[in-house]
């Protein structure tokens, strides 16, 4: 054999030697290197990410605290790529020993073990924002929190250590410190520039990240809109990184009712988790595991498990072989058991749903509907759909001074690209129009548009009607929280394509969104959200999910076709009696001279008919969606319950000086 062939077969690394490379790898330092997976894939969705697990937090803390939020949004870019996050809210505050591990060490929180109704869920949001923000800038993340009026404030400073998952305090000798809450402590933070809005209790965490500040579609500004149409409850004070002031004043006074916590429901549990349970419980009996640990299963029905699995239900858990864990399971699942308790989920409500939609989205009309609360995999769940129909579309509502910043900061490659993924709704017919329109060409990159051609831009946004070439909007949430990214992986946008629109008066291609100024919301509430990934941004495809998205979806839709409907009719009878304005004088003349009729009497009688003819034409609606003279309506048909109609139509009047003259 040649020394060729030795060397290409020789053993390149002996098991000791394999085995002195491996090592454990801990939480932080895997999502360090992989925080795409957290969502912070690219500066511009890093900065959002990082607002809104922040928000998402001060929410969960007020609402459990039983304080109608207030929150302080503001980003100051503080170099190249580079801004400064700070978000404050009036909660009750943290205690001092709890700071450091709730913003310095990933996977610690109080929700994870929790079955009940949250936005967040893994403990990891904001201490992995710390984290991107560590390692894109190497500043610390600062936090401020004051629990009561007369109590100092505590002060942190913290870098987390990614290695060891531990958090490092860098004031205060590593004990933090503490600002007293009198004039000394106002002296303080004037002369250490701590960020601070002066509040009896509440918390403020600062991040500076690498990041892109960018308006439109996927922007904070969009998130924390959509925020407020989800939670009507609370008030947001936003500044932008230009100086821009926007307030989002809560628009109800009522807390939503506070979720209950509940105990796993039997049908929900993998045999894995079953077992694993049983080696961990405390119980000396099986009857009473069985009871204790899961919801709805009352000692009769505990009793019938154990028969049917042949197992003495007064033996200790920890004791059973696996083989029978394995056959208790199998008997659980096909058990009949009632239903989980849905007072661990809080949805929005039809009423509060359409205020905020109606404050937020313009429009014509207004409907919204909620499905009775259903299962999935044991995990209670309740689905929400509000409908907006008419409206300007988001492109009318930008100033030219905003377009050319949006032109500026885009890094859309060609002019008709800046405009579909920058306003919502416009698809490329919409888009090809206004181009055409401003006499620009569709590959023109958005950074080279002249002066001139920028106000003709302007221009065609504000001036062209593109509702016949606007796609719907489909706003997605998850326990009130906005889902703004891979819209095309979720579950809601997947349910609403697949819908046929067609039957409610909207044009739709098969399996696309249908075109018409129409805004769609779908809320999910869950005690555990199917997410496809950590970052939290589509939720998984689950048939009784799908099924609940369908009815509620349906339920919004027949409203909104019968709004469509009616609509329509007005319309329809409007330009039927036009049609007869047009000639009544001259029949009213031509009938007078053959038969000598008085012709004012004659052209009286035929105005009386033409009105009584097209009667529907002065159908007005009210803001509930009913008629205000029921008289003259020939479809009884009820909207029902959450409806609101802005009637915009015009009544067509009987011009009779013009039919005198003619």
């Amino acid at each position: 054999m040649s020394e060729i062939s030795i060397e290409k077969n020789r053993r390149r690394s002996s098991a000791d030697d394999m085995a002195k490379l491996q090592k454990e790898i801990s939480v932080s330092e895997f999502f360090a290197q992989n925080r795409h997976l957290l969502g912070f894939d690219n500066p511009r969705k890093a900065l959002l990410t990082t607002v809104k697990e922040a928000v998402d937090n001060s929410l969960d803390a007020c609402e459990e605290a039983g304080i109608l939020p207030e929150i302080w949004v503001h980003i100051e870019q503080t170099g190249k790529d580079k801004y400064k996050v700070g978000v404050q809210d009036n909660g009750p505050g943290i205690i001092k020993k709890q700071i450091p591990l709730i913003f310095g060490k990933l996977l610690y929180g109080s929700k994870f073990h929790r079955l009940r109704m949250s936005r967040g869920q893994q403990g990891i949001g904001i201490s992995a924002a710390g984290m991107y923000g560590l390692l894109t800038t190497g500043k610390p993340i600062k936090v401020m929190s004051k629990v009561s009026q007369r109590k100092p404030i505590h002060y942190y400073v913290i870098r987390m250590d990614t290695k060891s998952n531990r958090p490092d305090i860098l004031n205060g000798n590593g004990e933090g410190e503490d600002i007293p809450a009198n004039d000394d402590g106002r002296k303080i933070i004037e002369k250490q520039e701590i960020e601070w809005t002066e509040v009896n209790h509440g918390t403020r965490v600062i991040i500076e990240i690498e990041a892109k500040y960018q308006r439109g579609r996927g922007s904070v500004d969009e998130y924390l809109e959509q925020t407020a149409i989800a939670n009507p409850h609370i008030t947001v004070h936003y500044s932008d990184p230009d100086g821009n002031t926007q307030h989002f004043d809560r628009v109800v006074d009522l807390l939503p009712p506070e979720p209950k916590e509940i105990k796993p429901h039997p049908l929900g549990i993998e045999l894995g988790r079953l077992a694993h349970m049983m080696h961990e419980s405390n119980e000396t009996s099986l009857l009473r595991f069985l009871t204790e640990s899961f919801s709805k299963v009352s000692p009769s029905i505990a009793k019938q498990i154990c028969a049917a699995a042949g197992i003495n239900s007064k033996t200790t858990p920890q004791k059973i072989p696996r083989s029978e864990v394995e056959k208790l399971f199998y008997v659980v699942q096909e058990t009949h058991f009632p239903l989980p308790s849905t007072d661990c989920i809080v949805p929005i409500g039809e009423e509060q749903l359409l205020k905020g939609l109606h404050k937020v989205v313009p429009g014509q009309f207004f409907a919204t509907a909620t499905r009775p609360p259903a299962v999935y995999r044991g995990n209670p769940f309740q689905i929400e759909v509000g409908l907006a129909y008419g409206g300007a579309p988001a492109s009318h509502r930008v100033s030219l001074q905003v377009l050319e910043e949006m032109l500026s900061e885009s890094d859309a490659r060609t002019l008709r690209q800046f405009l579909m993924s920058t306003f919502d709704g416009l698809g490329m017919d919409a888009a090809d129009k206004i181009i055409k329109s401003a006499r620009l060409r569709p590959r023109v990159s958005p950074k080279n548009i002249e002066p001139k051609e920028l106000t003709r831009l302007h221009e065609s946004l504000q001036s062209l009607n593109l509702s016949e070439g606007q796609t719907m909007n489909v706003y997605r949430y998850a326990n009130r929280v906005p889902l703004q990214f891979q819209a095309g992986a979720c579950l809601i946008t997947q349910t609403v394509q697949n819908l046929n629109w067609r039957s409610y008066g909207l044009n739709q291609t098969r399996g696309q969104l249908p075109r018409g100024a129409v805004t769609v919301i779908v809320h999910l509430a869950s005690v555990w959200v199917p997410f496809t990934s950590e970052s939290k941004e589509a939720i998984a495809a689950y048939p009784e999910i799908q099924k609940e998205l369908r009815l509620a979806l349906q339920a919004v839709g027949r409203k909104f076709g019968m709004f469509m409907k009616r609509r329509d009719k007005v319309k329809q009878e409007a330009e039927r009696r036009s049609i007869f304005l047009r000639y009544l004088g001259e029949v009213a003349n031509a009938i007078s001279r053959i038969n000598k009729f008085e012709r004012d009497t004659l052209l009286n009688m035929l105005t009386d008919l033409a009105r009584q003819k097209t009667v529907v034409a002065d159908v007005k609606l009210g803001e509930n969606g009913k008629p205000v003279d029921d008289e003259i309506l020939t479809d009884k048909n009820d909207f029902g319950k959450n409806v609101i109609i802005n009637d915009q139509t015009t009544k067509t009047e009987i011009p009779t000086t013009d039919i005198t003259s003619a």
